[in-house]
């Protein structure tokens, strides 16, 4: 991380120095500063300019052709007018459309700041340049699951790569076939790896309910363990969970668990989320049962660990989010539904907004990714710093 001094001649150096020293050393991180021209701004991720006094206004205007297009971090002790220059600077950048931040407060809060921002800015960097697989259109009943791929490209950098359904199944005829259900659902693994390698993939969707009538067998065993391999790998088709699913690999390290609501008690504030994968590094405990819908191959039952976690979901159009915590209660196993089932309990303080504003009046589809650990801070930082570009 680096920060860049922006000091006004009025004020006397050597003053200034001694406050800002002492100021940078309370907030306890690490960083470097950058040169006095500015001339390599924008290498640090994230870079901050540290507004040191007022009358700095102008010196800002001065070098804001050669920084790119922000979100831009304005950093201030609150002594020497420092503030008011930075609440100008901000109010001249919004004026023009483009987002910032002045960073002022408790030593405390600033550091939460900063490194949220360090988090922000480490997720756009692993993001920015991947490409990801659509194996398959989505399938026919996601008709709002669809992306807007140049969007998604100029927000999140990421590159989505159509591969027609057929590229698989011709792997998978150049696989010999196994004794059993389970060797079966490995072919899938196998020609996936294969495409993945291929392609030069970070991850994918599948049209996987294809498979059924194709192979007499899921991709439900072979996108769990590629999720546990690092490879992002999402069901039916849907490009908005796989994008929700990457930038919860970012953030995270691991992909999320891909699922749909199969019932929400608004009294209780309980949610039931249910698939039939899940990635194997996110459960304590899995077995294998058959796919839900057909009662063919392999379904996952898994059993993720009770605590908190975010629920999390990208629009296609890369115009909206979803991030909101809960708290996972409790694993069933339910003959009627998907074959991993996670009982989820929204706060009191937020089940309307969220059970009722969101889930019931304004979703965006039908699939979310429930994601271990509060995380929503993070998402939804990460998301405003991509929404301007």
């Amino acid at each position: 991380m680096k920060v860049f001094l922006l000091t006004s001649s009025l004020h006397n150096e050597d003053s200034v120095d001694h406050s800002s020293k002492a100021f940078l050393s309370s907030l306890g991180m690490d960083y470097e500063l950058g040169k006095a021209d500015f001339s390599d701004y924008g290498t640090g991720a994230p870079d901050l300019i540290y507004v040191r006094t007022g009358g700095t206004e102008g010196l800002f205007r001065n070098f804001f052709p050669s920084l790119g297009k922000g979100p831009f971090y304005l950093l201030t002790s609150g002594e020497s007018n420092s503030l008011a220059a930075s609440m100008e600077i901000l109010s001249w950048l919004n004026a023009q459309g483009i987002k910032g931040e002045i960073l002022h407060g408790s030593p405390s809060y600033v550091r939460k700041r900063i490194d949220l921002l360090k988090e922000v800015a480490s997720a756009r960097s692993k993001l920015e340049g991947r490409r990801y697989g659509v194996i398959g259109k989505p399938s026919d009943w996601l008709i709002s699951s669809q992306a807007d791929y140049y969007e998604v490209r100029k927000r999140m950098g990421i590159e989505l790569v159509d591969i027609p359904m057929e590229r698989l199944v011709e792997k998978l005829d150049s696989i010999p076939e196994g004794g059993d259900v389970e060797e079966g659902a490995m072919r899938i693994y196998t020609a996936l790896k294969d495409i993945v390698v291929e392609e030069r993939l970070n991850g994918f969707t599948l049209r996987c309910f294809d498979l059924l009538d194709k192979v007499r067998n899921t991709g439900c065993l072979a996108l769990a363990k590629l999720n546990a391999e690092g490879i992002v790998a999402g069901c039916e088709g849907d490009v908005p969970a796989m994008l929700s699913m990457a930038l919860s690999d970012a953030v995270t390290g691991v992909s999320g668990f891909q699922a749909n609501p199969a019932s929400i008690d608004l009294a209780s504030g309980e949610i039931i989320f249910a698939h039939c994968t899940i990635p194997l590094n996110m459960v304590r405990d899995y077995s294998f049962s058959t796919h839900f819908e057909s009662g063919l191959g392999i379904g996952i039952h898994g059993e993720m660990e009770e605590g908190t976690v975010t629920i999390l979901k990208l629009s296609g159009r890369m115009d909206r989010i979803f991030a909101r915590e809960a708290t996972l209660c409790s694993n069933q196993y339910k003959p009627n539904l998907c074959r991993t089932q996670v009982v989820l309990r929204v706060p009191e303080w937020a089940r309307e907004e969220v059970l009722a504003d969101y889930f019931l009046k304004a979703p965006i589809g039908n699939h979310h990714i429930i994601v271990p650990g509060a995380r929503a801070e993070v998402f939804e930082a990460y998301f405003r710093s991509v929404s301007q570009m």
